[in-house]
């Protein structure tokens, strides 16, 4: 067969059903997890695989729904197979199989996007650094990606948006959830003005409680960090969902740039991450020279 006639031959794929089929595998398989399903997906299969269509179906209306009801019918999806999937993805030890999202996906494809990450009850100074560092980056034209938390990542957020620039949310919840409460206004303006993304499974959230659910952010740290050339860590302390990104940015060969501020606290972690291969900093053109070839694509 030639390759015209091959590409002809091929199954036409519908996302509606592969998104039915992906919450159905999370809804109905209480094992189910982004590892077992990394491993599930080693090939070139689709979700719609391992469910039967009429699941698929009824799960797809079932999500639809719910995007209605909580008013995020613009929410898209994406899933490995596809030609504009995120290529950064397969580089996480476990990579996720569907990318939910609500903005401009292409923010996902400028050449320079750089977490910026830390506690989520900061220091004053640890605010005030988190803000320009993130006006840095929007200066020289990168995309500031955060987890939409309290402290670090409002911060960096909302900094990246007063100057005019670019800015990628990526959550610990369902596109069409809320977390924390006080961030909705900020996030629903990077779903409408920037990009909000997340991996986490609707249906399969909202059957669980909280103490299950909690579990779906470290995974979206590793997530972030494999969206990104590099993360920043402005300040963390031992047992901050930061270091979970840092481990994952040097699992992925990212950058990982910790604050000279971090240092000298009697923390352990920023030791142990430099002789693991993070890069000290101490000002942001220390970070823009790590990062030169990228700011020059």
């Amino acid at each position: 067969m030639n390759s015209a006639a091959a590409i002809f031959a091929q199954p036409i794929v519908s996302p509606t059903l592969e998104l039915g089929a992906y919450e159905s595998l999370w809804a109905d398989k209480g094992k189910i997890s982004f590892k077992s399903l990394a491993d599930l997906f080693r090939g070139d299969d689709l979700p719609s695989r391992f469910v039967s269509e009429e699941d698929a179906r009824r799960r797809a209306v079932e999500v639809l729904e719910i995007f209605r009801q909580k008013h995020v019918s613009d929410a898209g999806f994406i899933f490995q197979g596809m030609f504009d999937y995120p290529p950064g993805l397969k580089e996480a030890r476990y990579p996720v199989q569907m990318l939910y999202y609500r903005g401009d996906f292409n923010l996902l494809y400028l050449p320079v996007r750089v977490a910026v990450v830390g506690s989520r009850n900061p220091s004053e100074e640890g605010m005030r650094r988190a803000r320009k560092l993130a006006k840095c980056l929007v200066e020289d034209n990168a995309v500031v990606v955060s987890g939409l938390a309290h402290g670090i990542d409002t911060a960096a957020h909302t900094a990246a948006i007063e100057a005019k620039g670019k800015t990628i949310g990526v959550i610990g919840t369902p596109i069409s959830e809320v977390y924390p409460r006080e961030n909705r206004e900020l996030q629903e303006t990077i779903a409408r003005e920037h990009l909000l993304v997340s991996q986490v499974p609707v249906i399969r959230y909202l059957n669980q409680n909280f103490a299950v659910n909690r579990f779906f952010f470290p995974e979206r740290n590793i997530t972030m960090s494999a969206l990104t050339q590099a993360t920043v860590i402005v300040e963390a302390g031992e047992t901050s969902g930061s270091l979970i990104q840092a481990r994952a940015a040097l699992q992925q060969r990212r950058k990982l740039f910790i604050l000279d501020s971090c240092f000298g606290k009697g923390l352990k972690w920023p030791e142990r991450f430099l002789g693991e291969g993070a890069i000290r900093v101490s000002e942001y053109e220390d970070i823009r020279k790590h990062l030169s070839d990228s700011f020059q694509n």
